[in-house]
């Protein structure tokens, strides 16, 4: 069982009790996209489209609608409504679909590698609207909604420079070892309980279960009585996977994405400054922030972060990049400095016999505040001159 596999992996890095007493309170608490459209902040022209990518044929939309376990879920009045619900306004849908493409295969193969029902790749359409940088009023953060002390149970570090809630490689699977813990834990296996757990808590289900056992009432989800926003949870995954199982019928339009991931991740070995490693590989730098929202800084430390994603067609150049020696290559440690406690620009300029305004200049700053363990690139013509 993928349960058990995701459980022994918790075990090595924590105490298992001690993580479920963290869970057990625990819960998104999000519902961060009340409604498609809720997260509008990008407009419908996406970065993606100006890749070009050299994926295999194949269609993710057919790939997971192979994967979809729950469609008897369609025919509850719940998910009927939301149904309705999303069909008044296909266009949102789309957008927020459309804000998927980067992700959507890649987090489909991680869904169907453990087994898990199809649905559970479609839980960032509720969660984030698939804004990988959305942020809820009440602190959880990224496509999956983790709340900060969920995230710390999980091992998602949130550093300088680094959020591992944002990272959609790391939360990903993040999320995915929760829901399976979980159901393994507390609900054998029934993963639909565990999606609630997620959403309210553990503890919010248990005690409704307990309730329900008391009345002599089933104590599955749909009979459960829990918080308005859990009751909403299943019944709008389940009305968005309807759409996406016949789009046609709702009138919606699906984008075509091919089945294969569109990025690749490349091992951060070494300080890396996303700006500089955009111009010499001849990115646009918007396109690699873009795909990494978890590098909060600009930059990749393999002190924080494991991975940094590429689109799928740089990847070759990016490594040989990497791997390239000064001065072809990104930048050094020694022509890069690492902003420790009580640095300041002009200290740092003159250190590196340069002005506070080339240093501002070549990292694009907009004013004279910096942090610790933010990586700044120091301009080649000072060490040249040195």
């Amino acid at each position: 069982m993928t349960y058990r596999t995701a459980r022994r992996r918790f075990i090595g890095l924590t105490s298992s009790m001690a993580l479920i007493g963290v869970l057990t309170v625990a819960g998104t608490y999000t519902q961060a996209a009340p409604h498609p459209g809720a997260y509008n902040v990008f407009p419908m022209h996406h970065f993606w489209d100006d890749l070009q990518l050299q994926t295999m044929p194949g269609d993710t939309w057919e790939r997971l609608r192979d994967n979809l376990q729950w469609q008897h879920r369609r025919q509850d009045a719940r998910v009927q409504q939301w149904i309705e619900h999303y069909r008044s306004n296909p266009a949102n849908v789309v957008e927020i679909i459309e804000r998927a493409r980067p992700w959507m295969a890649w987090i489909n193969e991680q869904v169907e590698a453990r087994g898990l029902p199809g649905e559970i790749a479609l839980m960032p359409f509720v969660e984030s609207s698939f804004d990988p940088q959305a942020q809820s009023h009440r602190g959880a953060a990224g496509l999956w909604q983790f709340m900060p002390g969920t995230a710390d149970a999980l091992g998602l570090s949130r550093q300088s420079g680094y959020d591992g809630r944002l990272d959609v490689v790391a939360s990903t699977q993040a999320a995915l070892d929760y829901i399976e813990l979980q159901a393994e834990q507390w609900y054998e296996g029934d993963l639909e309980l565990s999606l609630a757990a997620y959403n309210a808590g553990a503890g919010t289900v248990n005690r409704a279960r307990h309730a329900a056992a008391t009345r002599g009432e089933p104590s599955d989800y749909w009979h459960l009585q829990l918080p308005g926003e859990t009751m909403k949870y299943l019944p709008k995954l389940n009305a968005i996977a309807a759409i996406i199982a016949d789009p046609d019928a709702y009138g919606v339009k699906l984008p075509e994405i091919d089945d294969a991931p569109a990025f690749a991740k490349v091992p951060v070995d070494k300080p890396i400054d996303l700006a500089q490693l955009a111009n010499l590989t001849g990115m646009r730098h918007s396109d690699l922030t873009a795909l990494n929202p978890g590098l909060t800084n600009g930059s990749a430390n393999p002190s924080t972060a494991e991975v940094m994603l590429v689109p799928v067609e740089q990847e070759e150049a990016v490594l040989a990049e990497l791997s390239s020696p000064s001065p072809g290559g990104v930048p050094d440690s020694d022509r890069q400095h690492f902003v420790q406690r009580g640095d300041n620009l002009s200290a740092i300029a003159t250190q590196h016999g340069i002005s506070v305004a080339e240093i501002r200049q070549h990292n694009g700053l907009d004013s004279d505040v910096i942090h610790e363990g933010q990586v700044l690139s120091i301009p080649r013509r000072s060490l040249a001159a040195r």
